[in-house]
């Protein structure tokens, strides 16, 4: 398989399949695709698989696509404004926020993590729900504005605005803490928690998330009165 990642702020990936070669896709994240482009949904991983997907937040089904009678290509891209993230596994796993996974190799199996701790649950921004990435090819998140990629040391940590992480190797620690003190609490404008993070491992975050993007918004959108006009 070859890709290619166009624009900037509202990227979308073209995936180049070669016979015999074959995607995965959340279905309606499909652009584009050439004219030999199978499509079938179906249940990947049965009954069982689907519902752990719609339990991280995606679909029943998943589409895949193969090239009928050559080589074709499939564009994707994701629903808000931000940026598309490669991840290339070998080994390990790769636990993502549940929302974030765009579309992948055949090779790549997707299940629900859930967060180890129930405070990491509650006030984490991510839920109690998570999304477990292995085996073995290339996945292609999406995440909302711009993208830092970070490789955390053992024992190094990082402290992260809820919601702003992407997704981490599975040998980093997830927690929640404080943002501080009760004037920073309640005058920062930073919320009540924050994410921490402690290495060994790889970090990626986003600047944005559909929280804030909603946030920011709403100022903007209508207000309907209480006769319904």
């Amino acid at each position: 398989m070859q890709y290619e990642i166009t624009g900037d702020n509202l990227q979308m990936v073209t995936l180049r399949l070669a016979p015999g070669e074959a995607a995965c896709a959340e279905a309606g994240a499909m652009v584009n695709m050439s004219g030999n482009m199978q499509m079938s949904t179906n249940m990947k991983g049965g009954l069982f698989g689907g519902l752990k997907r719609m339990v991280t937040g995606e679909s029943l089904f998943m589409t895949e696509f193969t090239p009928k009678g050559g080589e074709g290509f499939v564009s994707f891209a994701g629903n808000v404004p931000g940026k598309i993230f490669t991840l290339d596994l070998a080994e390990g796993e790769f636990i993502a926020q549940k929302d974030a996974f765009l579309c992948s190799e055949q090779g790549i199996d997707l299940d629900v993590a859930f967060a180890k701790r129930l405070r990491s649950g509650v006030f984490g921004g991510e839920g109690f729900i998570l999304q477990r990435l292995s085996g073995r090819g290339t996945a292609f998140l999406h995440c909302c504005g711009d993208i830092m990629e970070m490789t955390l040391a053992p024992g190094e940590m990082v402290r992260v605005e809820t919601g702003l992480v992407v997704g981490f190797e599975s040998t980093v620690d997830y927690n929640i803490a404080l943002a501080g003190g009760v004037k920073t609490v309640f005058f920062g404008g930073e919320g009540l928690f924050l994410t921490t993070l402690t290495g060994p491992g790889r970090v990626i975050l986003q600047s944005m998330n559909i929280a804030k993007l909603a946030t920011a918004l709403m100022p903007y959108f209508p207000v309907q009165n209480s006769s319904g006009r």
